[in-house]
């Protein structure tokens, strides 16, 4: 098929490159303006510009794609369907009625679960047993189009939202494939979701990774690994800020071996340490502080952390 895809972070470049190697013909990549990035601030392309640029595709960058000059562009353009996976814009009905085959998009959860803009996050930060990828026909509102097709992915609980990134983005290039094979051959019978099953989750901040010691240990040990490697889940050491790349909660027999006394440890407090351990004590449970960052020094695991550094038992974290 002759496609216009329309996407912008690595997430989308899966779907199109995938399309691409598929055979079907990309003739227009969509993505959003090129942004500043880094100290210089100078404007760097999205990866799905940077890979059309690669393989000699047309490139769109509107500020709005529900315009007049970007529908009038898009009239312009002889494409059979449009996918969408990860753009970052709505987009408006004049453009979704355009191709004979309409828009499909790539949607990173289980719809109606989770729609909106960090849904793989969220899928961790909140616990889930499984998540995975929808490919559906685009309607008008925020995810709330028919479903072609969805596939499942277990998650075991040790997973980071980059690894989860990364999985989700490969199944759901697969699936899209698939997807628009089944359009081409009449072969799909989209499905109304379900609307009264229908939640929605925000966009990620760097404030949200921010720990709050009261909360249970793994609820922390989840943020954790969600915000991983973007913002990632931080606090403060004697003032300083502190990143935690890698955690886990402190099992009944840990505690045990170590003979760990915790009895009258406040919520944030260092509760044991040794040369290979740091404990922290939270609202519920203890969190084993694994792999961190102390402002101005590179990431270590934390047996390598105290070697250079002397913490106590009682010491407070996140003031």
């Amino acid at each position: 098929m002759r496609i216009v895809f329309m996407g912008t972070p690595d997430f989308a470049v899966f779907t199109v490159d995938e399309l691409y190697n598929a055979g079907h013909e990309i003739v227009l990549c969509i993505t959003q303006p090129d942004k500043p990035r880094g100290r210089s601030g100078k404007l760097a392309p999205s990866p799905v510009k940077e890979w059309a640029l690669e393989h000699n595709i047309d490139v769109f960058q509107p500020k709005k794609i529900r315009d007049d000059k970007s529908i009038n562009y898009l009239k312009e353009i002889d494409f059979d369907i449009a996918v969408v996976a990860a753009f970052g814009q709505i987009l408006p009905k004049e453009i979704l009625e355009m191709p004979q085959f309409g828009c499909i998009n790539v949607h990173a959860s289980l719809l109606p679960k989770y729609r909106g803009a960090a849904p793989i996050q969220w899928a961790i930060l909140n616990g889930e047993e499984k998540t995975g990828v929808t490919i559906m026909q685009m309607g008008v509102g925020l995810d709330d189009g028919d479903i072609i097709l969805t596939r499942e992915v277990a998650l075991d609980g040790t997973e980071t939202g980059g690894e989860l990134f990364d999985n989700l983005a490969s199944v759901g290039a697969k699936a899209c494939v698939e997807a628009i094979d089944r359009i081409g051959n009449g072969e799909i019978n989209p499905v109304p979701q379900d609307e009264s099953l229908a939640t929605h989750v925000g966009m990620i901040s760097k404030e949200l990774g921010k720990i709050d010691w009261g909360s249970e240990a793994t609820k922390i040990e989840r943020y954790v690994r969600g915000l991983n490697p973007w913002p990632t889940a931080y606090t403060s050491l004697n003032g300083k800020n502190l990143k935690i790349w890698k955690s886990h909660v402190v099992t009944d027999s840990e505690l045990s071996h170590k003979n760990v006394d915790v009895s009258n440890v406040d919520a944030g407090k260092v509760c044991f340490v040794d040369k290979k351990n740091l404990f922290v004590m939270t609202g519920n449970g203890i969190l084993s502080l694994d792999e961190i960052q102390l402002e101005g020094k590179k990431r270590m695991d934390i047996s390598a952390f105290l070697l250079g550094k002397s913490i106590l038992p009682m010491e407070e974290l996140g003031k």
